[in-house]
């Protein structure tokens, strides 16, 4: 049997950290919780990237929840992506149960209910701050990466915008990116095939078939104006708290192409707009990922490979990704190499399938001789989670099993009536939610072509009126019958007078001189 006394002092060693810290529970031994065991997360490590895992209804969201609370009361702002709905609550006190207060009682801690400075986000006609950005703002490699194009079809991309920046003509929506793909696939083929090359009429086609398949997931709601400013996801509230923002996504389950549109580009902002940070006491800003394989599900190979890098290189900005999801295998394992913290819900084992997948989840968390990983994991109850990060010399901290706290806000969605107040109060919807439609390319081409049309029109009528309209005569002569009337009388003339002087017809010998 494991000594208890070890025990302790293995986990106290491993997780008592200098600086900022969030207790998110305390570790279990043989099923038993040991209050003096206390779990923390450091701030200053907080920005390594980490993973939430476990099966449905294993209390994975909760844990985000909880996490966001302790964050947010130390003035570090957070970003959540609500794919399911239920996360709204963390804007609204929480209430004491029975459930609660047994949990607190094993972890000798007092529950204090308490609500959260939030803002609710949008992508689509969802209530809360519409989220925006512009096609030029995504530039053409990024848009060549998520439209999955291959060289060939990212050069005439890559021309296009470089036509419209030379024209001085911008891409804020969709609809201007298809007019510019339209119009030089069509009338302006030979203006831009003297300048930039020539074009495939192929790769047009192909590039504007999935354009409008982005479409056709909502894209048209995110691409335009007002662009979103990423330095409005690092506010505190008037009482220094920082702000909880919202996505709510709930609606996107079934787009995941946009879903990671909208991500990558979020993340390529960031990268390109915060400076570096180094190494930071707290983080500049935390971003929970719920269901994180919708961002995987569809993304090509290049569009992985561009995750990965902005995973990679974020943290140096101050900036932590933590990303949730029900089997660890769902996140490609160039990301999960990058994850600091991993917090393991309990998984099932119903298929062999399913134990195979337990057993290498298991395998990657440190070895330990007060658990037995491989069967812990599916012995964990509802709330209690398998927990281990980096320390801050980067060394993995003891594997604990954890009695998680409990959040403090309410562990249920906000009503429509409580959403209303929100939005209704948000200093950002105000900001974002007027609708904008600025001249661009599509007003502009439109313009051009129309222009193009009324001069061809107007030549074609000072032709017809320059020319001097024909008299009768002249249209009687001009007429063709008339003419081959003339052209057969005038033949039959010629030669019955030159046959009359002896010149015309044939010669004869007969009527020869010689």
């Amino acid at each position: 049997m494991p000594d208890k006394n070890s025990f302790i002092k293995s986990i106290q060693d491993g997780y008592s950290f200098k600086g900022e810290k969030i207790k998110i529970g305390a570790a279990m031994l043989d099923g038993v919780v040991i209050p003096e065991a206390e779990v923390f997360l450091p701030l200053k490590t907080m920005n390594r990237h980490g993973l939430v895992a476990g099966a449905t209804g294993t209390g994975k969201t909760k844990t985000f929840q909880m996490i966001s609370e302790g964050l947010s009361d130390a003035s570090v702002p957070v970003l959540l992506m609500d794919i399911k709905g239920d996360m709204s609550g963390i804007a609204a006190m929480g209430t004491i149960n029975d459930k609660i207060t047994e949990r607190y009682k094993e972890l000798k801690m007092q529950y204090s209910p308490a609500k959260f400075p939030t803002e609710l986000l949008t992508l689509s006609e969802q209530k809360g701050v519409r989220l925006r950005a512009t096609v030029s703002e995504f530039g053409p490699v990024l848009l060549t990466k998520i439209l999955g194009l291959n060289d060939t079809q990212g050069g005439v991309v890559a021309m296009i915008f470089k036509y419209c920046d030379d024209n001085k003509m911008p891409l804020l929506d969709l609809k201007d990116f298809i007019k510019v793909l339209q119009y030089v696939g069509n009338e302006g083929k030979k203006e831009l095939q003297e300048t930039y090359g020539n074009i495939s009429t192929t790769s047009t086609g192909t590039i504007l078939r999935k354009v409008i398949e982005l479409q056709q997931q909502g894209a048209d709601t995110f691409f335009g104006e007002k662009s979103f400013e990423v330095d409005d996801l690092m506010r505190m509230s008037d009482n220094g708290q920082g702000m909880i923002s919202i996505l709510r996504v709930t609606d996107l389950q079934d787009k995941p192409k946009l879903f990671s549109t909208f991500m990558l580009q979020m993340l390529a902002e960031l990268y390109a707009t915060c400076p570096e940070a180094g190494d930071v006491d707290k983080p500049k800003l935390i971003i929970f990922i719920d269901e994180a394989h919708l961002i995987f599900q569809e993304a090509t190979q290049s569009l992985l490979e561009e995750i990965e890098t902005i995973v990679k290189l974020i943290r140096s900005k101050g900036i932590g990704i933590y990303f949730c999801t029900q089997n660890p295998m769902d996140i490609p394992a160039s990301v999960l190499a990058q994850l600091g913290l991993k917090i393991q819900h309990s998984l099932r084992a119903f298929t062999a399938d399913d134990r195979k997948m337990i057993k290498q989840t298991a395998q990657n968390y440190p070895e330990t001789t007060f658990y037995k990983t491989e069967d812990l994991i599916t012995q964990l109850g509802i709330g209690e989670a398998l927990v281990t990060l980096l320390n801050e010399k980067g060394i993995p901290t003891p594997l604990a099993a954890t009695m998680m706290c409990a959040p403090r806000s309410r562990m249920d969605i906000l009503t429509d009536a409580e959403i209303n107040t929100i939005v209704s109060a948000s200093k950002l919807a105000a900001k974002y939610n007027q609708v904008i439609d600025s001249q661009s390319a599509f007003e502009m081409l439109t313009a051009k072509l129309n222009q193009a049309a009324t001069n061809t029109a107007e030549k074609q009528q000072t032709t017809s009126k320059t020319k001097p309209e024909e008299s009768t005569l002249e249209k009687v002569a001009n007429n063709s019958i008339v003419k081959s009337i003339v052209r057969t009388a005038g033949t039959t003339i010629v030669r019955s007078l030159l046959g009359s002087l002896g010149l015309g017809g044939k010669s004869s010998k007969k009527g020869s001189w010689f």
